[in-house]
């Protein structure tokens, strides 16, 4: 399956000559129907209409035909019907003009304090006025569908640019592991050196009071808790095993950004405990290389559905 973004964009129209009911038909320059959907990333399915009020009445059916589709995402769905015929701006007639004025006189008697109707008012309520009117229910579903099946491409193009960059990512964290996996050993060795020639210093300095073997046994224990302290062979084989998991889900694809969200916070704590443990300069540049990736995939995985 593929892997969808919660991110993408689509709109479509349906021209005068569109189909219409034979239960109510409408001439053929009824108007223009558009709709225009896009979607960001969010936990849920967040959906939003902005309809007509001709249009209102379809909300039940809009939202029905969205969910079976869609799972997560802030979705925005915007109709629209554009008269047809008319460009520019709507020229109110004279019978509307003096029904907006006589309703302006009247809600003004009562309330004084209203704003009287401006220019732009006037022009508006004109072209809600020359709407047309009619079920638009059979096109509104067909174009919402259409719509949504071009907003479904929008999402899986994005889904798979999202997933080959974290396929990229994970490659870069196990070269940064296998950089990290072989200077633990190498850190021990030259801790162990060094626990023992201060010994062997010590003791020369103390006219030979601490007993060789009684040295050498205390530079190795010193050694061992080093050793323990910067330990991070756990750390790396859980992390392996979490872009083992990541690279599954990724390429099997359908619903994963839940999961995937997991296991970058996982990655994040590996990354974490590792730079904690850091005793190199190189070790601690490897850990921060960890971090600043799983931070990138954080915010990638965040927009994953």
């Amino acid at each position: 399956m593929p892997v969808y973004s919660m991110t993408g964009y689509a709109s479509g129209q349906n021209g005068p000559t569109g189909s219409h009911s034979d239960a109510e038909p409408r001439p053929a320059q009824a108007g223009r129907l558009g709709v225009e959907i896009r979607s960001v990333n969010s936990r849920f399915l967040d959906l939003t209409f902005k309809l007509p009020e001709e249009l209102r009445q379809h909300e039940p059916a809009l939202r029905e035909l969205i969910t079976g589709r869609l799972k997560r995402g802030k979705v925005e769905l915007r109709a629209s019907i554009e008269s047809a015929g008319t460009a520019g701006i709507a020229d109110p007639s004279s019978r509307l003009l003096q029904r907006l004025n006589g309703v302006q006189d009247s809600i003004r008697s009562w309330l004084p304090t209203a704003r009287e109707l401006s220019v732009a008012d006037v022009l508006r309520l004109a072209a809600g006025d020359s709407t047309p009117r009619g079920d638009w229910g059979a096109e509104l579903a067909e174009l919402t569908e259409k719509t949504v099946e071009a907003l479904m491409a929008a999402r899986e193009r994005e889904g798979a640019r999202l997933a080959k960059m974290l396929l990229d990512h994970l490659g870069q964290l196990r070269k940064l592991a296998a950089q990290a996996l072989p200077l633990v050993p190498k850190l021990v060795e030259q801790q162990r050196a060094r626990f023992l020639e201060r010994w062997q210093e010590a003791m020369g300095l103390g006219a030979g009071a601490t007993p060789p073997e009684a040295a050498q046994d205390r530079a190795l224990s010193e050694a061992t808790a080093f050793a323990i302290r910067i330990d991070v062979a756990e750390e790396l084989t859980r992390l392996d095993s979490h872009l083992d998991e990541i690279e599954r889900l990724v390429k099997k694809g359908g619903e994963i950004g839940k999961r995937l969200d997991f296991l970058i916070q996982e990655l994040h704590r590996e990354a974490n405990t590792l730079g904690s443990k850091s005793a190199t300069l190189e070790m601690t540049r490897i850990g921060v290389d960890m971090k600043v990736l799983v931070e990138q995939m954080r915010e990638q995985v965040q927009n994953i559905e």
